[in-house]
This record gives structure tokens, sequence and C-alpha cells, in this order.
């Protein structure tokens, strides 16, 4: 019995010394979704048994046969149809009452915290559009949203690195993160919103930038995609999404 003990205490201090996740994240004062995506995201008309009750992707030209699953990392893999500016945009359900992604608020005053593993594709190189984070619609432009907070990376840009995009109120800021964009990488994306509504951005665990104080209660939205920028089909792998905010202050 002492030896079951001793292993019952050891667990519970690993969790608790896990890391920024488990304790950002996942406490009792927090709400916490997490998708891994047992389920491939389809279109949103193919709602069902077969799709994922929770998230969709749409696009330029997208279809639910280019949403399939990673098989040899986990989660999925969204590939472009092959023409120019074709698209694929991975978003949680907009539907009333189907999720609680979009049905559940992501306040700016709700201290929320979203993440995304990502895997890029195998030419990074030319002709490539990768957007991923919080914003209010499914646009990589960056003046569509007066506010906004997401990770941008756009080889029409120039971009070798990618950059945090920030939107206050209309006004916004562009910082290159310092972290080059390569070919088949995997990529821990993570915005966590502070007490003073101030955005945090990280990449692979590392403090890359902390913005001004965002507008106060814009409900914001995760979004994740990927937009070919010649005739050449492109892929992005999420392997999971994860999100949460305050219960109470």
């Amino acid at each position: 019995m002492a030896a079951r003990n001793v292993m019952k205490n050891l667990r519970v201090k690993d969790y608790v010394s896990a890391g920024d996740l488990r304790t950002d994240i996942q406490s009792s004062k927090r709400y916490f979704l997490e998708e891994n995506f047992a389920q491939a995201p389809l279109l949103n008309a193919a709602i069902g048994v077969e799709a994922n009750l929770n998230f969709e992707v749409l696009g330029e030209n997208m279809t639910s046969a280019l949403s399939t699953f990673c098989t040899t990392r986990g989660g999925i893999r969204m590939t472009t149809a092959g023409a120019d500016d074709d698209q694929s945009i991975l978003l949680p359900h907009l539907d009333t009452k189907q999720t609680a992604w979009t049905n559940v608020k992501w306040g700016t005053e709700n201290q929320t915290v979203w993440e995304s593993t990502i895997t890029t594709g195998d030419d990074v190189a030319t002709g490539l559009l990768i957007w991923a984070g919080l914003k209010l619609t499914n646009t990589p432009v960056i003046a569509t949203d007066a506010n906004q907070v997401f990770f941008r990376f756009s080889t029409d840009d120039s971009d070798t690195e990618f950059v945090c995009e920030s939107s206050i109120a209309g006004v916004d800021t562009a910082t290159d993160s310092g972290v080059t964009v390569e070919a088949s990488t995997e990529y821990k994306l993570k915005i966590k919103i502070d007490e003073d509504r101030k955005a945090q951005f990280y990449i692979n665990d590392e403090l890359i930038t902390t913005t001004a104080a965002l507008t106060n209660d814009i409900d914001l939205i995760p979004y994740i995609g990927i937009q070919a920028l010649s005739a050449t089909a492109e892929f992005i792998e999420v392997h999971n999404e994860k999100i949460s905010r305050l219960i109470y202050e």
C-alpha cells in the first residue's frame, strides 16, 4: 500500500510540474478544450457521423477529400486543390449549438490561451501563405479584421520567418519572430492573452513578443489556413489544437 501511495504522489507531482500547458490551460479556474482530430474535418455540409463535429474545412476550391488523416504523425493534413490562390482553412463549426469551440466565447478579457502543433509541407520556398491564431474572420488579409492576434508567413511578402501579427482597433503591428519557416518541420504555436489583455506569442515554448493591450471584450475564433500562391498543391499538417479561458475572475 505504501508503494502505491508513493507512485500516486509522484504522478500528481509530475502533473503539476509538467509545464506551462498544465498550469495555463488546465486548472480548476479554466474552461479547456482539446482537439486531436479523431475524425477528419470535412466541409460544413458534410456534418454527420463520419465528420468531425467540432471542426470543418473551407476555402477556395477546398473539398472534403482534401482533408485527410496524417497517418505518420497523427492529426490531419490539409491540401489545396492545385490552382493559384486555392485555400485550405481549418475552423470550428460556426453553427449555433454545434460546438463549444465557437459557442463558448474566447474573449480578449477572458485570459484566453490558444495553441496548436503544426508541421509544414515539403516546400516552403515559393508560392505559399500560412496563417494560424485568433481572428474574427477566415481571411489571411491583415487589414480585414480590426482585432486579431495570429501567426503569418507569406512568400509573396518575402517572409522567411513567422510574423506575429496583431491588430488592435484597426492598428496593425507586424513583428518578425526570428523563427525561420523550414520545410517538413514541426512548430508549436501559442498565443496567451494575460490579465492586462496583452497577447504573448510563443513558438516552441519560447516567448517571441508581447503586444499592447488588446481591445476589450472582443470574441475571437481560432483559424488555421494555407493558401497556394502559385499553381501548385500545398499542404500543412495540424496535429492538435487547444484553447482555454477563465471560468470566472
